[in-house]
Formats: C-alpha cells, sequence, structure tokens
C-alpha cells in the first residue's frame, strides 16, 4: 500500500531522475564485460548529442569531400563546365541582341535626320573587361613576349598556320576542357584559355626541358618548357607546380595543376600559350582541347 501510495505521489521530473543499470554479460562465465548507469533524462540527452554528431559528420562530409557529387541533383565536373559554358553563350547572345536592338535605333535615328549613337557606347558586354585585363601585358609577364613585341611589334606577327615541322610534331593536350578565349594575335591575346575542373592535372604537350616556374602577380604560377625544333609551350595561372626550372619532363607527363592565380585571372582555367621560332602560333590548329 505504501508502495502504491509513492508511486502515485512521484512526480515526472523526479521520474526521469531514476537511475537505470544496462550491463553485457559474458553467456558463458556470466562475467560482466560492459555496463552503464543512466536516467531516462541522461539518455535522452545522449541520444540527441549522438544524433547532432551524426548529423553534423554527414555535413562535413558532403560539403568538403567528393561524397556530394553522388547526391542526386547535385552538379558534377561535367555539369559545372556545361553550367560555365552556357553562362558564356547567353552573355554572346546578350551582346548580340543588344547589338540588334542599337542598330534598329541607329536606323530609325538616321531616318529621321539624327547622328547615330556609337556602338562602342552602348554595348556593354560583363567578359569585355575580363578579356581585356587577361590580354594586357605586365612587366612580369613573359619576357620572351616582351622581347619578341620590342623588336618586332605587335602587328607584325606573323602566324605560321600549316607550318610543316609543328604539323608533324603529336601534341599531348595539356588539359581537356571548353575553350572559353581563343588566339587572337591581333588584340594581343596570344594564348588559348580552357576552363576545366579546378585542381586538374595539367600536362606537358611535347618533351622538354623546364626553363621557368615561377610566380608572377598578373599570371600566377608559370611553367615554361622548351621543346625541339624550337617549340615553346607555356601555362599560366596554374594553382601547383610540380617541376622546377632545369626538369627533363615527357610528353603527357603532369607538370602543374589548374588553378585561379593571378590578378589577370578571373576563374579556374589554363592560360596556354604556344610560340615557334620565337613566334606566337594558335595552339587549336595542332592541339584538340
Amino acid at each position: 500500500m505504501s508502495k502504491e501510495n509513492y508511486n502515485g505521489n512521484d512526480s515526472k521530473k523526479e521520474r526521469l531522475k531514476h537511475k537505470y543499470r544496462f550491463s553485457i554479460y559474458n553467456d558463458t562465465t556470466y562475467k560482466q564485460l560492459w555496463q552503464i548507469r543512466l536516467s531516462k533524462l541522461e539518455a535522452l540527452i545522449l541520444i540527441n548529442v549522438i544524433i547532432v554528431a551524426i548529423i553534423a559528420f554527414v555535413i562535413v562530409m558532403i560539403a568538403f569531400t567528393p561524397l556530394r557529387e553522388f547526391i542526386p541533383g547535385y552538379p558534377d565536373d561535367k555539369t559545372r563546365s556545361e553550367i560555365v559554358h552556357n553562362a558564356l553563350r547567353a552573355d554572346s547572345l546578350e551582346t548580340v541582341i543588344s547589338k540588334w536592338e542599337l542598330q534598329l535605333a541607329n536606323f530609325n535615328r538616321i531616318v529621321e535626320g539624327k547622328d547615330p549613337i556609337p556602338v562602342e557606347s552602348q554595348i556593354n558586354d560583363s567578359l569585355l573587361h575580363s578579356k581585356t585585363l587577361i590580354s594586357r601585358h605586365s612587366k612580369e609577364d613573359s619576357l620572351l613576349r616582351l622581347e619578341v613585341e620590342r623588336e618586332i611589334g605587335v602587328g607584325d606577327i606573323s602566324i605560321k598556320a600549316d607550318n610543316a615541322v609543328l604539323t608533324s610534331l603529336s601534341f599531348f593536350p595539356p588539359v581537356k576542357g571548353i575553350v572559353t578565349d581563343k588566339f587572337d594575335h591581333q588584340n594581343g591575346h596570344f594564348a588559348t584559355d580552357i576552363v576545366t575542373a579546378p585542381n586538374a592535372p595539367i600536362a606537358s604537350v611535347l618533351e622538354g626541358t623546364v626553363t621557368m616556374a615561377a610566380w608572377t602577380n598578373d599570371t600566377g604560377n608559370v611553367i615554361q618548357i622548351q621543346h625541339k625544333n624550337n617549340v615553346l609551350s607555356i601555362y599560366k595561372h596554374c594553382a601547383k607546380l610540380l617541376k622546377k626550372p632545369g626538369d627533363n619532363v615527357k610528353a603527357g607527363e603532369i607538370i602543374a595543376f589548374v588553378g585561379n592565380s593571378g590578378m589577370l585571372s578571373s576563374g579556374a582555367h589554363l592560360h596556354f600559350e604556344l610560340w615557334y621560332d620565337g613566334l606566337p602560333v594558335d595552339p587549336e590548329r595542332y592541339i584538340i582541347f
């Protein structure tokens, strides 16, 4: 009777503090191997802590490891490359539409006897600024480029499009990706810009000797390789360089990783230059990226 009265008067808070023992015994010797004493309140707190720890572990694994790519709907490297490509196409389409609208407006102004609106003052290309930065030369840029421009001038550079020596060589593609900025010697862009996954490996296009592996403020980590037949290859904006000057490399050997280093870089990509006989050539004529 007294026990029933005790149970009836016991509060919920006190019942939560009652201790319970959980023990593990050896089935043969009945020796106690492990035990734990917890109240209901302590058990609830322990379960919540374990659940929070598991959730935090899963979040960390998804946020900072490649496991996130296995989540349905999460973009992989290919999808991200397509997003970049579509963004560039959308930007170009917007520029074309702006030109059409300006052309129509100028046509109406000419019919009305007014002066046309200058095209340069109206077209606002989001890539124009970045392309201008990339094509701009600096004191810390390639010494070879500065010497060539100083001696013969940018406008006098002739591209040896179908050179027999370059055509006979088997170039190894430095990276595989999307070409976002093509070679344009008239505007001083002596390279091909390829967007690919960050930290993707960069391979040497031919066998040769590393003549420069250094850092510049504008182009970040730069590695330059001298090949046979007076061919020179330059790789800029690297995340990390794996070779040093004087190292001999083979065609296809990993020399660096794709990065976003340098003030002139607007995203993870490879700025690749190919030179022959002291003149820049279009890499896309000889290499499939």
